[in-house]
């Protein structure tokens, strides 16, 4: 399988990353050629036309469009070293070792950066700067695939500029951000743009069926409530409290009837947040908590003492979990809010006439309840409601009022 199966509804961008792919395979070959001459032979001649391949890239699109797994697709056709067993001799094989070590993160040369914590710092760029400086220890490309360029502070942006300026000859730098506006100018006018479009619902499907052994009902319907958001659909499909919770959350609409239905409501969505986070605690912060103190050589047992001057470190793990906990939870009450836009949607749809397929179909009766004791204009209203919470909790608003404001106004209409 090509590594470009995986990139899913882009076949613009897929056909424009395997030409760029194509002549970075032949300029290492050049190169390669180049040093194995004899002194005084004739260097490889010079490439002609506007070159397809540069040093950085910057992919934009919806949440769920395939941005990362776009940018990993291309890191691996960087590192395919069998580009004849890929169709037409595209690089990207999918099976040869270059591909296969960078789509498992284990490639010498391919460095994957995704956080869970609200931004990127000045301390983190500074070592991906320092990492991209290097030439490539496997003779190709050094690659560095940024998955949330737009949580680069604005100090960590300058230093990233400053690589991004003047690149070493064999690194790349792949950006992943929503849209350009994330990204700051300076350094979105040094990289190749291209933008990713919320893939087709069929499509998104059949990867479901195909890649993850869904069965076909369920990878319809996943694909159908995230409106083609390829991460949300397989953890629907897969997971069932993530089935569980969205179902409560398209509840909700049916139980902001009075003010104390709507405060309810509010601190239930907090809650399942916070369970969430707790749940990520639980599972990864004991064991890195575990593993430093066995790092520092703390006495065995829990709660054994640290050596002394160690205590620093392990006071900067917890605030990178506290850090972590703050995103998780964040991430999935925005997620509730999604879903929750989804379901006014299917009600603006009904009222407006349209002709579409409902995101929610599963529950059209409280949809159309919904639809026909309210008009069009207090729907809208009701959407810009939940924007309106979203770019709130952005700003850093307690998330508690911050919801019940909403839920408030989902009342009201």
């Amino acid at each position: 399988m090509a590594v470009w199966d995986d990139v899913v509804g882009q076949d613009r961008v897929t056909e424009h990353l395997a030409a760029a792919a194509r002549e970075a395979d032949a300029i290492v070959s050049a190169d390669r050629a180049l040093d194995a001459a004899a002194p005084g032979e004739a260097a490889a001649p010079e490439r002609t036309g506007a070159s397809r391949m540069t040093h950085a890239w910057l992919f934009t699109g919806p949440p769920g469009s395939g941005r990362s797994t776009a940018a990993r697709a291309f890191a691996a056709a960087l590192q395919c070293v069998s580009p004849d067993r890929a169709l037409g001799g595209v690089p990207g094989c999918g099976f040869c070792d270059g591909c296969h070590t960078t789509l498992v993160g284990t490639h010498a040369d391919v460095e994957i950066v995704r956080t869970d914590l609200l931004s990127i710092g000045v301390k983190e760029t500074r070592d991906l700067v320092r990492r991209a400086s290097l030439s490539p220890a496997g003779g190709r490309w050094q690659v560095i695939v940024l998955e949330d360029a737009d949580r680069l502070t604005e100090g960590a942006g300058n230093v990233l500029l400053k690589a991004v300026e003047e690149p070493a000859p064999r690194t790349v730098w792949l950006l992943c951000a929503p849209s350009i506006e994330d990204v700051l100018p300076t350094i979105r006018s040094r990289c190749r743009q291209l933008t990713l479009r919320t893939p087709p619902v069929d499509a998104v499907a059949d990867v479901l069926m195909r890649r993850d052994g869904i069965e076909p009902q369920a990878a319809a319907a996943a694909a159908r409530a995230t409106q083609g958001h390829i991460g949300r659909a397989r953890r629907l499909a897969t997971d069932e409290r993530a089935r569980a919770r969205r179902s409560a959350v398209l509840k909700l609409p049916l139980r902001v009837d009075d003010i104390g239905g709507c405060l309810k409501a509010a601190q239930e969505l907090i809650d399942a947040a916070g369970e969430d986070a707790k749940q990520v605690a639980e599972e990864v912060d004991t064991k890195e908590t575990e593993e430093l103190r066995a790092a520092l050589g703390a006495a065995a047992g829990t709660g054994g003492r640290l050596p002394r001057g160690t205590a620093g470190a392990m006071k900067e793990l917890q605030d990178k979990q506290k850090r972590r906990s703050t995103r998780t939870q964040r991430d999935s009450l925005d997620l509730a809010l999604v879903d929750l836009t989804g379901f006014y949607r299917d009600v603006l749809a009904l009222q407006m006439g349209a002709s579409v397929q409902l995101a929610n179909e599963e529950v059209r009766d409280s949809v159309q309840r919904i639809a026909q004791t309210s008009t069009a204009a207090r729907t809208l209203r009701r959407i810009e409601a939940i924007i309106a919470c979203r770019g709130a909790l952005d700003r850093n608003v307690a998330p508690l009022l911050a919801v019940e404001a909403m839920t408030a106004a989902l009342r009201a209409g």
